[in-house]
């Protein structure tokens, strides 16, 4: 179980990632350090100088990078994921390196969307030990991603027979949610979240951020809150979830709510790019125009260094807030090329409606007509579409 939890809070929720940041003034404050007296930094600063005394201690450079991971999703630092490389260092160009380091730099591969080598690494651990809950979750997770639904349906199917229903279920329903099962899915998933009160806070989070999420495409505005506000009350710092719940607001037009619930964050580009949406819809074009100049300074430097992460954001920022919409579409159909998920297909769908271009969204068309996928937004922007409008 231990291993579960781990992967739940390293691997299913990526932590955003963000250019570095250059103040404007020598007064300006950069960031709050976490306090030398938490009892975690305290335990990552003992055990990071034990690893710095045998470096090559591969159980200890393992617990190292896992601390460093975990502290990546609770503070939101991606920093944090930088630290954890360096701990596995020793390693990391090995072509089969010891299987829990394997495991950890697959974790960390696939958060920087390096899906290739990460399913590499997860098939190498797989093979040396086929009954490893966290490997097949983890590939599930890259596979479902990438739009490979039968390979992670049977990855999933591991899962089930491995871990506890909660996490078997959770798996399945993420698959099914874009396959044509979405109502069946969700439904289960709802009563198996509810039967499992005992299960890891993680999994219940990442569990809630789902069932949001599938209330959200299907159009039920309400029960998305509801969800997306219970999975923050457990874990009120998940970037992820706050950029998830944040979109729900701007749909509703509550950009004050957004400023409120992303207040601090800046620090996160796709965090950063909410805000500046929001200040959009609220009318604050001074605050605005800095959001964008700071977006396009960290874009611009995420392509100097051949970054691709942050194209599915970058298409958002292009359209929206730019106005740019050849090279929002343009980015859009890179970023599918990546992966597939419904975040994905909105910004495409979305660009080729400003561009109105039909035939440009014809991969996406395409895709959603083969896998059954549901969601009220696509299903809109599929008939300004199709009207020209």
């Amino acid at each position: 179980m231990h291993k579960l939890i781990f992967a739940l809070v390293c691997g299913l929720s990526a932590v955003a990632q963000a250019a570095p940041y250059i103040p404007a003034t020598g007064q300006q404050v950069v960031e709050t350090v976490p306090r030398r007296g938490d009892p975690l930094q305290q335990e990552v600063r003992r055990l990071r100088s034990q690893l710095n005394a045998n470096p090559t201690d591969v159980t200890l450079a393992a617990t190292v990078a896992r601390r460093y991971i975990a502290l990546a999703r609770s503070e939101t630092d991606p920093r944090y994921l930088g630290y954890a490389q360096a701990a596995l260092q020793p390693w990391w160009q090995q072509a089969a390196p010891p299987a829990d380091i394997r495991l950890l730099r697959a974790t960390l591969l696939q958060s920087t969307h390096q899906f290739s080598p990460a399913l590499a690494d997860l098939r190498g651990v797989l093979a040396a030990d086929p009954s490893n809950p966290q490997a097949w979750l983890t590939q599930a997770t890259v596979q479902t991603v990438q739009g490979d639904y039968a390979g992670a349906t049977a990855s999933c199917a591991r899962v089930s027979a491995l871990s506890i229903d909660l996490a078997a279920i959770t798996c399945l329903a993420n698959v099914g949610a874009v396959t044509g099962k979405a109502a069946t899915s969700e439904r289960l998933l709802d009563l198996t979240l509810e039967r499992s009160p005992n299960a890891p806070a993680e999994l219940k989070v990442w569990a809630l951020t789902l069932l949001a999420e599938m209330a959200q495409r299907r159009g039920d505005a309400s029960a998305a809150e509801t969800r997306f506000r219970q999975a923050l009350a457990m874990s009120p710092r998940d970037s992820y979830l706050q950029g998830a719940y944040a979109d729900l607001l701007l749909e509703q037009n509550r950009a004050a709510d957004v400023l409120t619930l992303l207040q601090g964050q800046d620090r996160i580009d796709a965090l950063l790019l909410r805000r500046a949406l929001a200040l959009q819809q609220s009318g604050q074009r001074n605050a605005m125009q800095a959001d964008i100049r700071e977006l396009a300074a960290r874009f611009d430097a995420a392509g100097q260094r051949s970054d691709t992460v942050h194209q599915r954001e970058q298409a958002r920022f292009e359209l929206w807030l730019r106005h740019d919409v050849p090279t929002a579409l343009a980015l859009a159909r890179k970023n599918w090329a990546v992966q597939k998920e419904p975040a994905d297909i909105r910004i495409y769908l979305e660009a080729a409606v400003q561009a109105r271009d039909a035939a440009a969204a014809k991969p996406v068309t395409d895709w959603i007509t083969t896998h059954g996928t549901e969601d009220v937004a696509a299903a809109r922007l599929l008939r300004q579409l199709k009207t020209g409008t």
